[in-house]
């Protein structure tokens, strides 16, 4: 078995689980972490630390946090460490005199069965989707996003009901296995790797904007739903509430899907004392979980203990 000195880059939470596996697993030493630099954040602006800058130092392991990772003075320090491989999940591009500098290569985890769902959000856009089924994969970086030559994939079925959070930590799980795994095939020589075969079906995990991320009422209940669950709890899907003279930018977090014949208009408010109900085709979609500008997330029952809609309101 092929002693490995690895250098991980991540920068959010779904990194950290990833990271914490390699250094528990006790065989492998990690020499380095790369993550994001330290941004200001919220309110406050105070500067905050990446997930997995916070786990790195807790751990005690040797940390950079370059600006460019072109930069000469960065590029010397990782070639000091002497890594032989590279591991990255969710992190950024990177440049091929990065990822052509260990031995062994750099490979990248990523949460889809590629080459499905190549890009920014894959977890968001598979559940958006309405699939029933993914997974994540371990591939050998190139000079192009996510398509490079496949090392491993496992996969997990998406529940009918679950949002991107909880597929998020199940994804995580099976992140932790899989590049396990991975680093056990590199270790002993044992890779056999698989080329990407494209073809225009393919779909692509396109970056959240604003755009994507506002409900469309006209598109039907399903695809509502899957929207709102694709988005939860981050960044979350919006729309607008208009009631007379008022109008809300308004963040839905959960909602309950009830398929129903009805002669209502599409996105109408129905409202009483304890739900929120909107009118689309083929049904209804029961508001569990939303938040109005400058309150907090709640429940539509406790929205509706301090607030209420005529049958004029509408949502759009």
């Amino acid at each position: 078995m092929k002693p490995l000195r690895i250098v991980f880059m991540g920068t959010p939470e779904f990194a950290v689980g990833i990271l914490d596996a390699i250094v528990k697993e006790n065989k492998y030493e990690v020499v380095g972490v790369i993550t994001a630099p330290d941004k200001p954040a919220g309110r406050g602006q105070k500067i905050k630390y990446s997930a997995v800058k916070e786990y790195a130092l807790e751990k005690g392991l040797h940390l950079l946090q370059p600006t460019n990772l072109k930069n000469e003075e960065f590029l010397t320090e990782l070639r000091a460490l002497q890594a032989n491989l590279q591991v990255v999940v969710a992190f950024r591009m990177l440049p091929a005199v990065v990822w052509q500098m260990p031995e062994l290569g750099t490979f990248n985890l990523h949460a889809s069965l590629l080459p499905e769902y190549r890009g920014a959000a894959p977890i968001n856009w598979a559940i958006i989707n309405g699939e029933t089924q993914t997974g994540v994969t371990t591939f050998f970086i190139d000079d192009k996003i996510d398509t490079g030559a496949m090392i491993m994939s496992k996969s997990i079925a998406i529940t009918s009901d679950e949002n991107a959070g909880e597929l998020h930590d199940k994804l995580m799980h099976l992140g932790c296995e899989t590049v396990v795994e991975t680093l056990g095939l590199i270790a002993n020589d044992k890779v056999v790797t698989q080329i990407q075969q494209d073809s225009p079906e393919i779909k692509t995990a396109y970056k959240l904007d604003r755009e994507n991320c506002k409900i469309d009422f006209t598109k039907g209940l399903e695809v509502c739903y899957n929207l709102i669950r694709g988005l939860s709890p981050y960044p979350a899907a919006y729309c607008f509430f208009k009631d007379g003279e008022q109008e809300w930018n308004v963040k839905i977090y959960e909602a309950l899907k009830v398929e129903e014949s009805h002669t209502y208009k599409v996105g109408q408010v129905l409202a009483t004392k304890k739900e929120i109900k909107i009118a689309v085709a083929g049904g209804f979609l029961n508001l569990k979980s939303l938040q109005f500008p400058g309150k907090k997330r709640m429940t539509a029952q406790e929205l509706l203990n301090g607030m209420s809609f005529t049958t004029e309101a509408i949502v759009f």
